[in-house]
């Protein structure tokens, strides 16, 4: 170093100091709980790695062929052969993405024939297309409900409706999961002239129970509401069309939105919101979490707007998936399993477990034996449950719900679980 020139200062190391808080320390319970887990030399139930995909039911998952029973592949579209192609074309002719969001050089010729279709799907006027179902409802709810107004909603709706319901900064008044006489008394409470937003599901995704929908509409729509409903978990696959449980419960046309994703039944991934509303266009201006992401690639919605379409016409698959979902939640409860509903509801069977440690137990011992679900634990889960989420899918056949039934009586009973 020459003599002479003087040098800027070093930067010093900053002293933590003993009563600095770790800003992780708010997971600390979290940590504890999965390294209590893994500690008895468990699989990780939340770490799953799936080394090759066989089929819309079946995979290689740490090293063993397996039978997918958790993937929300509802009609099994992922490898549909049309489906397949229209995603290969558009890979060649529109490249690996956009670069870009909606509003600026994000809108390519697919984008707007995917909205096409879901109009065509739902018979509605408007579709907007989100990055994924998370951010639809993210920005749905936070550009329609803001500081002011009031959203009445399940207590048990899913994390983007809340996430959506927080960003907004609405007055947000919950309810008592599907209780219809709950929710008339918070619309009751509500100032008059104020806006309303009711939000509620078509299917809930943790039991697999559906909404009284036709009950709540009416009740809105009497205190002046705008009703959002999310129809993730039944698009495709209940009603006459596949239009979900609003169309199932005959009140489609008196819901204000339908909120829904790809990653369910259609297989791919993204997320949508179609209306009637003649004001809904502006919502492209001015949904935040539309305007400041970047659109989908051109290959994922060419698959979506080929799935959206071939599900106008799955009457035969949706009969099929019926049939399985019957099959299994009467074997599931014949061999002496605790299921989150009665009567099967929709594709989503729900098997309680006693406990968390119960339920990774069971789960592990499920996989080993060959077959997948899903663990879902508190707080997730309503009423503090641990649940073993079962999503059937129309690929599987006749002979692979016997498979799993066979699974699920050998694990139940290495457990101690039946």
């Amino acid at each position: 170093m020459s003599e002479g020139i003087s040098q800027p200062d070093q930067p010093q190391p900053i002293e933590a100091h003993a009563g600095d808080k770790d800003l992780f320390s708010k997971f600390d319970d979290i940590i504890a709980l999965r390294e209590g887990l893994l500690s008895q030399g468990r699989e990780d139930p939340f770490n799953l790695v799936m080394e090759k995909v066989l089929s819309p039911t079946r995979a290689i998952c740490n090293g063993r062929e397996t039978i997918l029973l958790g993937t929300y592949n509802y009609m099994g579209m992922t490898f549909d052969p049309d489906v397949v192609e229209a995603g290969k074309q558009a890979l060649a002719d529109f490249g690996t993405g956009t670069t870009g969001s909606r509003v600026l050089n994000g809108t390519y010729q697919g984008h707007k024939e995917c909205e096409e279709a879901l109009r065509d799907f739902y018979q509605m006027d408007h579709a907007m297309v989100f990055s994924t179902g998370y951010q639809a409802n993210l920005g749905i709810i936070s550009t329609i409900a803001g500081k002011g107004d009031y959203i009445v909603l399940d207590i048990d709706s899913h994390a983007s409706i809340w996430d959506g319901c927080a960003m907004g900064q609405a007055e947000v008044v919950p309810f008592k999961h599907n209780d219809i006489e709950a929710m008339e008394k918070r619309l009751k409470r509500i100032p008059e002239g104020a806006g309303k937003l009711v939000i509620l599901e078509g299917v809930y995704s943790m039991l697999g129970d559906i909404a009284p929908l036709k009950e709540m509409v009416a009740i809105a729509k009497k205190y002046g509401a705008m009703v959002l409903v999310d129809e993730a978990h039944s698009m495709g696959f209940i009603g006459e069309n596949g239009r979900g449980v609003v169309e199932d419960a005959g009140v489609i046309d008196d819901v204000d939105f339908i909120i829904g994703t790809f990653s369910k039944s259609v297989g791919t991934v993204g997320g949508f919101c179609v209306s009637n509303h003649p004001k809904f266009e502006i919502m492209r201006l001015v949904c935040r979490p539309y305007v400041f992401t970047a659109s989908l690639p051109p290959s994922v919605v060419a698959t979506a707007a080929t799935s959206i379409r071939k599900l106008m016409h799955g009457s035969n698959k949706r009969a099929h998936l019926w049939e399985n979902s019957k099959n299994l939640h009467k074997g599931l409860r014949d061999l002496g399993f605790k299921l989150g509903t009665d009567e099967p509801q929709s594709a989503i069977i729900a098997v309680i477990m006693p406990d968390l440690e119960k339920g990774a137990h069971m789960w592990e011992t499920l996989i080993r034996n060959g077959l997948y679900v899903n663990l879902a634990r508190p707080p997730a889960t309503p009423a503090g449950m641990t649940l073993l989420r079962c999503s059937l899918c129309a690929e599987h056949s006749e002979e692979e719900v016997g498979q799993i039934l066979e699974i699920f009586e050998k694990s139940g009973k290495e457990t101690g679980i039946i």
